[in-house]
């Protein structure tokens, strides 16, 4: 799996362009469509999936344009589903996985920052949204936030996380632990 990264919107969000051999996947497409849409024009694969890791506007204000310009379907955790305003095509849960080409990415749920909040788990990396950031964890003091839920989300983490994984956060920078 190769990942394209980069930041957008007016909190700096990291989306992630997952390329397998045949297939691509956006995660938090958080600003920026065209910006977005130019990478994966120049990648040429058609696009399977855009995940939200968590409903906050920063993380999906791109989906509905990116979704008119590549089809893809808009996936995110069904526990979000009181918080969004826009259409979904897939609601996913613990222990589904998402499948693009010959790659695939495991939900693990991990609410605190948000009810509905998912990190995404594939072989040697995960994606953890704004649960886990370099150094610290995202907030839990907005709307579907709780630190008795996250505090719980980080020790599951903690098993999961290995040595020599990539941990590519919501914002900040990318880190192998």
């Amino acid at each position: 799996m190769k990942v394209h990264a980069l930041t957008v919107g007016i909190i700096n969000t990291n989306c992630y362009i997952l390329e397998s051999n045949t297939e691509l996947i956006v995660i938090d497409p958080g600003g920026d469509p065209d910006l977005i849409f130019n990478i994966i024009q120049k990648i040429n694969k058609p696009v399977k999936y855009i995940i939200n890791t968590h409903f906050h506007f920063d993380h999906n204000i791109g989906n509905l344009e990116l979704k008119n310009k590549t089809g893809a379907d808009i996936v995110i955790h069904e526990k979000e589903k009181p918080y969004i305003g826009f259409p979904v095509d897939q609601y996913i849960q613990a222990g589904d996985e998402l499948v693009f080409g010959k790659e695939k990415l495991e939900v693990i749920e991990t609410p605190g920052h948000t009810e509905g909040g998912i990190c995404l788990l594939g072989k040697n990396e995960i994606f953890t949204g704004d649960t886990l950031f370099q150094g610290t964890y995202g907030r839990t003091d907005l709307p579907g936030g709780d630190e008795e839920k996250m505090q719980a989300s980080l020790k599951k983490l903690a098993g999961i996380i290995k040595p020599g994984m990539t941990v590519y956060p919501g914002h900040g920078r990318m880190y192998s632990e």
